[in-house]
Formats: C-alpha cells, sequence, structure tokens
C-alpha cells in the first residue's frame, strides 16, 4: 500500500514546502519506506507486502506515528486528505529531479494541479495477462470506491461542491481515469506503444489510469482512491479492494464475461461518485440508472462478502461499512468540522487530529 500526506504549517494551517527537509530527518530510517512526490508539500510512505490485513494496518498506523513525529521535529503536521485546504499552491514547489522535469516539460500546467494526495493498493498477480484481466472485471466497480473513499471536498480555500475533488482534477489528464477494457496482452502493448508515440504518456510509469499493472512490482494497482481520513479507513479500503480483486480473479477462472459499459456512462458514473460521494445517487451500470450510492455499495459488498469471508476480513468491512453509513465518508467529517464554527482552519486541525491522533493541535483559533 502507498499513502501519501501533505505537510501543514500548524499556525497558519496552510500547505508548507517542507518534504525535503523531512526526508534528511535521520530518525526515519532507510529510504525504501518513504519518498517524495511532485510537489514539496507531500510525502509518500509504502508498506511491505502482506497477506495479512492485520499486518498491514499496523504498518499504516506505524507510518503515520513515524512520519508525523518527523513532520514535528520540523514544526509541522501531517494531513491526510485528498486536496489541500488551505494555502495558494498553483503553482506549487515542485520537487527536483529528471523525472519530475521530463514531467512538467511535457504536461507543463497540468503538474500545477498536482497538489492531491492519493491512496494506492497494489495486489499480487501472476502475469501481466492476469493483470488486465483483473483491470476488465473492476472497470464497473471504480466509480464506487470512488465514493466510498472521498475525501477531498476543500482546494484553495473554497468548498468545491464536490466529495472527491482530486478525482476531477486527475481527470484533465490525457491518460487517466477508468482504464479501457483490454482485448490481450498485444492489445495493451500496441496501445501503449502508441500512447508513448504520441507524447500523452512518458512511457509505462506515466499511465495515470485508476488500474494499471504495476511496472516495478508483480502486482495490479489500484490508484482510484483519495487519501484516507484515518488509518481505519485505510484499511477498510484495502479490504474492499483485495475483496474486489479475488472475486475478480474468480469471474476470470470461471469465464465469466465482464461487464463492459458505455465509456460515456462509465464517465458520468465517475463524474456523479466524485460529485456526491455516498451522500447522493450513483450509476447503475451498465443501465447508466441513478440508484442510491449506499445501495450500490451494499450490493458491491453483497458480490465480495465470499471473497471478505475468505480472508477474514468480512465482519471488519461490514463494521466499517457500518461507521461509513453513520459517520459519514471523509469528505463528510471534514465538511462536518467547517459547520461547528465556519472555520477552514478547524477542518485543517480535525485533519491533524484523524491523520494520527498522538499529533499535538495548536490552540483553536475562531479565525482563518
Amino acid at each position: 500500500m502507498e499513502e501519501e500526506y501533505f505537510l501543514v504549517d500548524p499556525v497558519s494551517r496552510a500547505l508548507h514546502p517542507g518534504a525535503a527537509a523531512l526526508l534528511a530527518d535521520a530518525a526515519l530510517g532507510p529510504g525504501e519506506h518513504i519518498g517524495t512526490e511532485m510537489t514539496q508539500y507531500q510525502i509518500e510512505v509504502r508498506t511491505d507486502p502482506s497477506t495479512r490485513l492485520a499486518d498491514v494496518g499496523g504498518q499504516i498506523r506505524a507510518a503515520r506515528k513515524t512520519v508525523a513525529a518527523a513532520a514535528a521535529r520540523q514544526g509541522l503536521r501531517i494531513v491526510s486528505s485528498g486536496s489541500p485546504v488551505l494555502g495558494r499552491v498553483v503553482p506549487p514547489q515542485l520537487t527536483e529531479g529528471p523525472h519530475y522535469a521530463r514531467s512538467v516539460a511535457a504536461f507543463r500546467a497540468l503538474d500545477h494541479e498536482l497538489s492531491t494526495c492519493a491512496c494506492h493498493i497494489h495486489v499480487g498477480v501472476d502475469n501481466l495477462s492476469q493483470a488486465l484481466q483483473i483491470s476488465n472485471q473492476i472497470r464497473p466497480w471504480l466509480p464506487l470506491l470512488v465514493a466510498l473513499s472521498a475525501n477531498s471536498p476543500y482546494w484553495d480555500g473554497r468548498d468545491t461542491g464536490y466529495a472527491s475533488w482530486r478525482t476531477m482534477a486527475w481527470a484533465q489528464w490525457p491518460v487517466a481515469g477508468p482504464p479501457p477494457y483490454f482485448e490481450s496482452v498485444a492489445h495493451f502493448d500496441e496501445l501503449v506503444s502508441r500512447l508513448i508515440d504520441t507524447g500523452a504518456i512518458l512511457d509505462r510509469s506515466t499511465l495515470y489510469w485508476d488500474v494499471r499493472p504495476s511496472t516495478h512490482v508483480p502486482t495490479v494497482e489500484i490508484r482510484v482512491a483519495d487519501a484516507a481520513l484515518t488509518s481505519d479507513d485505510t484499511i477498510l479500503l484495502a479490504a474492499v479492494t483485495r475483496g474486489l480483486v479475488a472475486t475478480a480473479l474468480d469471474a476470470v477462472a470461471a469465464g465469466t464475461p465482464a461487464l463492459r459499459p458505455e465509456p460515456e456512462f462509465l464517465r458520468a458514473a465517475y463524474w456523479r461518485a466524485a460529485r456526491d460521494g455516498l451522500t447522493g445517487h450513483g450509476l447503475d451500470l451498465p443501465a447508466g440508472r441513478p440508484v442510491p450510492a449506499t445501495a450500490l455499495v451494499d450490493r458491491l459488498l453483497t458480490t465480495i462478502a465470499p471473497a471478505l469471508a475468505c480472508h477474514g476480513d468480512l465482519e471488519l468491512v461490514r463494521a466499517g461499512w457500518s461507521l461509513l453509513q453513520t459517520d459519514g465518508s471523509g469528505a463528510c467529517r471534514q465538511r462536518a468540522a467547517y459547520r461547528r464554527r465556519a472555520s477552514l482552519s478547524d477542518v485543517v486541525d480535525d485533519l491533524i487530529d484523524r491523520t494520527d491522533p498522538r499529533q499535538a493541535l495548536p490552540s483553536p483559533s475562531a479565525s482563518e
């Protein structure tokens, strides 16, 4: 699993470009579990592979604690949110290095919109063919993962009206969002080669589809989710994602054809999920008719229940889903923090506390 966090100033509550200084902290230990992102406002952490959700959850909690402590030594705090609440970050302070320089040269102002944080989940696969078949099977479910993980309602000091503004920011990219349906490995290879020829991607690592075969580990990577508000939210998302992939593998083994919703309806389903999250209607694919988002999630969880039970995750997911229905998504909880005093500073303070409760908070302030 990969989680990305923002660095914020605990006084102004705005993003702070402190990634380079934080990464120089010797107490963080070896660098294979922590790294940079496109902007200096972001830090990424990575877990070791595990077959047990409890192990992954322990690593996520430990990573948040470790990075929060390192940030505090720099006078900063970390927050887990898909988008920044306060701070003018366009254009952002970008991370130096040849990879990032190539991206800026090719994509220009698109890179200026990359102050967003995501949660990426890798699930082990045997080969590229298997990864592509999994991608085909789970494409219709991706909008529901957007709704479940929605945690980015604010941008540049304003409420966007969306539950997942990060999803909409990524939709601007030439190769992003839901992947196409792949007929074969040869189809995938040909498509990627042609995309490289057009300049729409630099190489396979810049395929920003929400499901993609990893270029560096033997996994299929599901990268559709906002950075989750709490570690428990992250663990719930991991369990649902693994259950979805396992269910897809069963469908492939049984020869069950994947649903192929029309691209226009899949795109529309993404938009509804990004706008409304769990509080409105999603689209029932492939029909394309509006259905309450919670009913669609219930259907998803029923579909993957055998896989969840097989991995020992069923009760955890049921409890997590019940809590989400009571407390709301990350986006709902961010907005609830704002409503208490109509204060965006309160939103950031709440994010700090929920990201890692051990982070010391500044004194409350009524002003922005």
